[in-house]
């Protein structure tokens, strides 16, 4: 989870007015906004999945935001977190145990084929390749949509 902190020179009904306009449903985002009861609005979003491998390639990571009215009439403090989609988390830890339990196996003795090697070596290598993208993906996300909500705040 990465988190985005800042403050901005407008008020707090014209900042939701903004995003929700920006980042509706007809945009392709599934965008949530609530109110609060303490002078603040909280708001969700990620990219709205089309079709099925679309989950493979847009929606790994979530917006999770929060707009607190300040001291001063026109400024809001914004809180923003960002984190990735649970499912890709599971598929990343999945094939790592699956092939340090391959190997874990091997090691013990229950079973010595080279072809349990290689699979275990396979699915481990699998799992670590696939946790680097991820990561690089999840940053790269994390700017777009830093840029996107900076475009929307600033008009």
């Amino acid at each position: 989870m990465k988190a985005w902190n800042f403050k901005v020179k407008s008020n707090l009904l014209e900042i939701s007015k903004k995003l929700e306009s920006a980042l509706g449903s007809l945009n392709g985002f599934v965008f949530d906004m609530d109110n609060d009861k303490h002078n603040s609005i909280t708001f969700k979003m990620r990219k709205r999945i089309l079709y099925a491998w679309y989950m493979v390639f847009h929606n790994w990571t979530i917006v999770n935001g929060k707009l607190f009215k300040t001291d001063t009439e026109y400024e809001t403090y914004v809180e923003i977190s960002f984190t990735q989609h649970f499912l890709i988390t599971l598929i990343i830890f999945t094939h790592m145990f699956l092939g340090l339990g391959f190997l874990i196996a091997i090691i013990s003795g229950m079973s010595s084929s080279a072809s349990m090697y290689i699979l275990g070596g396979i699915l481990l290598a699998v799992g670590i390749v696939l946790w680097i993208a991820i990561q690089k993906k999840f940053e790269k996300d994390i700017q777009e949509y830093k840029t996107l909500i900076s475009e929307i705040l600033e008009s």
